[in-house]
């Protein structure tokens, strides 16, 4: 099935589902593509606004679902050619979204051409955007599945657990005024910004030795601070940005709520922008419970297990939606997001070969 892959690959890499800007046509493009390489499914296409695009396709009457988006991250100047032209090399192919994850999307593709088996996929496409619209509609649809098989560069294991996701914007309030003087602790804005990232980070110290499967620790980082005029004024405003990657095992709402404390005084702004659920999701003894059940439906498909990683997918979204769920696809994270993005031959060999099997019922 390698080369049928690689023909659907090639087409795939060649319509533009950068996102942002999540310009994704519902009709034609991408999603008329997948259609009419689907004979014998019964294939929806939904548009649930401002880009987010969901393609269902069944076929019988399966137990297994299989997501895969479509959306890739935009090219960069780092691409040394055209990003939409995929190009095959010796033991590899190069090209947008080959990794991330359009690589499966052609395996799917090709594993359900290649037999009759019961199939279902969900191929989405705002993944990307911090705005899951796809997942969100499919699951008040509450249709039953056995397991969920979520798409991403695992190097074809299957992922059991992965960190959840917070990002939070502060804003803190000052009172500008000369900066000769001696200052009130709260006069400045980004003093208070910066006592709170000293107090964070140290609360983020303390937690290093928490660990849950394998994961250790929370991941925290400060990616933005701004605001202020000049060296002596005192600054009447500043925005941060921050965000956290928990383990399975803490809670967000608590988190947030520490965090929020931190600030002396009060922040005049606290809000988090975005949020991804844990994998899996539930609390400490839910979350093990759960993640060993995950582990049973891996090995009942024969997929190798890997290991907990620090990245975040939608596949919590459908943990915390009440499925079995997991994470497994071709190729390696580390060339998610970069230039001249590739995924080896190898990778896109065992992936087909895995889903036909599962397809087909050879487990």
């Amino acid at each position: 099935m390698l080369e049928q892959t690689l023909d659907h690959l090639e087409q795939l890499v060649s319509f533009d589902t950068r996102n942002p800007p999540r310009a994704i046509a519902a009709e034609g493009g991408i999603f008329g593509y997948i259609r009419g390489q689907l004979p014998g499914f019964n294939v929806e296409v939904i548009n649930h606004g401002d880009g987010a695009v969901s393609l269902f396709a069944v076929r019988g009457a399966p137990t297994v679902l299989f997501n895969v988006h479509l959306d890739t991250v935009p090219d960069s100047p780092d691409w040394s050619a055209d990003p939409h032209v995929m190009r095959r090399l010796e033991d590899r192919v190069v090209g947008l979204g080959v990794c991330d994850i359009k690589g499966a999307a052609a395996a799917l593709i090709a594993a359900a051409n290649a037999g009759d088996g019961d199939a279902a996929f969900l191929f989405s496409s705002d993944e990307e955007a911090n705005d899951p619209r796809c997942i969100a509609a499919f699951l008040a649809r509450g249709l039953q599945f056995e397991a969920v098989l979520v798409a991403e560069p695992t190097q074809c294991e299957a992922v059991l657990a992965h960190r959840g996701i917070s990002s939070v914007l502060m804003r803190f309030a000052g009172t500008a005024g000369h900066a000769s003087g001696k200052q009130d602790p709260a006069a400045s804005a980004l003093h208070q910004a910066m006592r709170w990232g000293g107090r964070a980070l140290d609360h983020v110290e303390s937690l290093a030795h928490a660990r849950f499967g394998g994961l250790t620790g929370l991941r925290f980082n400060i990616g933005r601070v701004e605001g202020g005029i000049k060296a002596n004024m005192i600054a009447p405003a500043a925005e941060l940005r921050f965000g956290f990657r928990p383990l399975p095992s803490m809670d967000i709402d608590d988190l947030l709520e520490t965090f929020s404390g931190f600030a002396q005084p009060d922040a005049a702004h606290f809000e988090e922008t975005f949020r991804g659920p844990s994998l899996p999701s539930g609390d400490i003894d839910r979350a093990e419970d759960r993640r060993l059940v995950a582990r049973d439906i891996a090995d009942a498909f024969d997929l190798p297990i890997g290991n907990a990683v620090d990245f975040w997918t939608e596949a919590s979204l459908f943990s915390a939606g009440g499925y079995t769920a997991l994470v497994y696809g071709p190729g390696d994270i580390a060339q998610a997001h970069t230039g001249d993005e590739f995924v080896t031959l190898d990778q896109l060999q065992r992936y087909a070969d895995s889903v036909h099997r599962i397809i087909s019922g050879d487990r």
